[in-house]
């Protein structure tokens, strides 16, 4: 159904014939390092297409948070999505963080504030909607698992790791594991989150068993470092589950092509994360609802293209 005039107004502009009316261009971005695979413009510019919106969104990857200033007090800054490593530091130029990202200690989402009574400029929020797509995902495959959960394990120890563990408790999951390699990082984590909730840190995923087991797996280290072969039998212990990795490069993931192995384990790949919380992204810069069967289609077609490319390329 197309925007009303009222919708269109909350994203930035009306359609009024007045030029002053109309919505001004803007710049998003994504934010990170070693994103150049990244499908978000993808996502997001079929949402600014779908809505008329002369907005772009482009890849941009820095070394540090420092050089982003520039762009970010730019009066055409729209909002950027933040991905490794900016997530913990990119609040530096956020005026406010919304409740759920303070919690979780990491920010995904720069929403850009226009000025309101109580002020003459636009301010900068940062959000997160990590732990919101993986409440989603779970709720959409796992359902049936959720219903009797008790453990869920997380593997790692940075931004996306944060998120992870603070969906497993809003989802009320009462034994939260997690494994990092370097155990002072997972310790420190486990540390920030103590006030609100318990995490029980382990050095090795070997050191999971009996009732330990766990119902929910999320992984949210790069798939690139391990094997099938690093993931013990052990993790899936439970006649059902659910695992999710938020590594979507490549899609089948070495987490997911061991947990692929028993019947009753649902897996969700990272791309249907990416999507949930690209969902959510789209709802609070534009305030419009996402078309998301549009973004999920424009995703897959993009995938099916780079598939084709890589392919040509390897026969040349």
């Amino acid at each position: 159904m197309a925007p009303t005039t009222s919708q269109l107004s909350a994203a930035g502009g009306s359609r009024s014939q007045s030029p002053s009316d109309l919505p001004q261009p803007k710049k998003f971005f994504i934010f990170g390092q070693g994103i150049s695979f990244s499908m978000s413009p993808v996502i997001h510019g079929a949402v600014f297409k779908y809505h008329s919106l002369p907005y772009t969104y482009e890849i941009l990857q820095t070394q540090t948070v420092d050089e982003l200033s520039h762009l970010i007090g730019s009066p055409d800054f729209g909002g950027a999505s933040v991905t490794m490593p900016h997530k913990l530091t990119i609040g530096k130029f956020c005026s406010s963080i919304s409740p759920h990202a303070k919690i979780i200690g990491a920010i995904n989402t720069l929403v850009v504030v226009p000025p309101n009574q109580g002020s003459s400029q636009r301010s900068v929020k940062g959000d997160n909607t990590d732990w919101s797509g993986l409440i989603s995902c779970l709720k959409s495959k796992g359902s049936y698992v959720l219903e009797h959960a008790t453990t869920g394990l997380v593997i790692g120890a940075g931004g996306a790791s944060r998120a992870a563990l603070y969906a497993l408790y809003q989802l009320g999951i009462k034994n939260i594991l997690l494994v990092n390699r370097t155990r002072l990082r997972a310790e420190r984590i486990a540390a920030d989150f103590s006030s609100l909730f318990q995490i029980t840190v382990i050095s090795t995923l070997a050191q999971v068993s009996g009732a330990q087991k766990p119902d929910i797996i999320i992984g949210t280290i790069p798939a690139d470092v391990l094997s099938a072969e690093y993931f013990p039998k052990s993790l899936f212990g439970k006649e059902s589950g659910v695992c999710i990795d938020m590594a979507y490069k490549p899609r089948e993931t070495p987490l997911l092509k061991a947990a692929e192995k028993y019947e009753g384990w649902a897996i969700v790949r990272g791309v249907e994360v990416l999507l949930e919380q690209a969902f959510d992204q789209s709802q609070l810069w534009l305030g419009l609802p996402a078309p998301k069967e549009l973004m999920a289609s424009e995703l897959e077609k993009a995938d099916a293209e780079r598939a084709a490319e890589v392919e040509t390329n390897q026969r040349l």
